[in-house]
């Protein structure tokens, strides 16, 4: 195992942190199959009753996709690519325990899909949400069946196309961070409502989760298939590569000058 996650258990709370903090946080196969065995392992420990999923340090819950491993991909190795994002967002969809995000920065892309998977979400001013795939040539499918099911198609429209990241304070407006605290209180009222959490009856509290994953999986399964579908076509032209080429390249610019 590379580290990539970090799980503490605190008494019946178990506490995962993505942990690629020199890339704040962006996601890699390696990470994402970590984040899987984490998930698995929580949800066999009949004394874990709640999980809190966090990032390492104070810049980033989570910058998204790493480009540098996106950048090489062709059109099957894009297609396992959704099948990877399928079976991690199946198995977070899949959890009879609540998740509680505790959001300390930045949650970008896929990490800000995988934090609206969670059941609830605590921020604080500093944190900026977003979908910004179409700047860096990735065309997105599971972010907007996601944002649809929680802001509506006019709200997932903007966000996709535009790629623009919204504040805290617009986020909590419409309702993609439940509660707004100090920085440094993020861990600790995530840490206390879970604990509300895990006090709740396990039975009602798996049924309740699975008709909520019943509710939209139709949604998700059409979004897996539309992936699969754009990837393919996306990856075969060439775009992406030449665009996270040159994002890349306009990051590292922007890092030399900065220096």
């Amino acid at each position: 195992m590379s580290g990539t996650i970090v799980t503490e258990i605190r008494a019946r709370i178990a506490v995962i942190r993505l942990n690629r903090p020199d890339v704040l946080n962006a996601w890699h196969a390696a990470m994402r199959a970590e984040l899987m065995s984490a998930l698995n392992r929580c949800e066999a420990d009949a004394a874990v009753r709640a999980i809190v999923l966090t990032g390492t340090g104070d810049r980033a819950f989570g910058a998204g996709q790493d480009l540098n491993e996106t950048k090489t991909f062709d059109p099957d190795r894009a297609e396992e690519w959704i099948g990877e994002w399928r079976d991690l967002y199946g198995r977070i969809r899949g959890l009879s325990k609540p998740l509680v995000v505790a959001l300390n920065g930045l949650a970008a892309g896929s990490a800000f899909q995988v934090a609206l998977l969670g059941d609830i979400r605590i921020g604080h001013p500093g944190v900026t949400m977003g979908q910004p795939e179409i700047n860096s040539g990735i065309a997105s499918t599971l972010g907007p069946w996601i944002m649809r099911e929680m802001i509506g198609i006019a709200r997932t429209i903007d966000l996709t196309l535009t790629g623009r990241m919204m504040d805290a304070d617009e986020c909590f407006r419409i309702g993609l961070i439940n509660r707004l605290v100090a920085a440094e209180r993020v861990l600790p009222e995530a840490l206390a409502l879970a604990a509300e959490l895990a006090d709740k009856p396990p039975l009602a509290m798996r049924l309740n989760k699975e008709r909520f994953r019943e509710m939209t999986e139709d949604g998700f399964q059409d979004a897996l298939r539309a992936g699969v579908r754009n990837q393919r076509i996306a990856y075969g032209s060439g775009e992406p590569a030449r665009m996270m080429e040159q994002f890349l390249a306009e990051r590292a610019a922007r890092k030399g000058k900065a220096g």
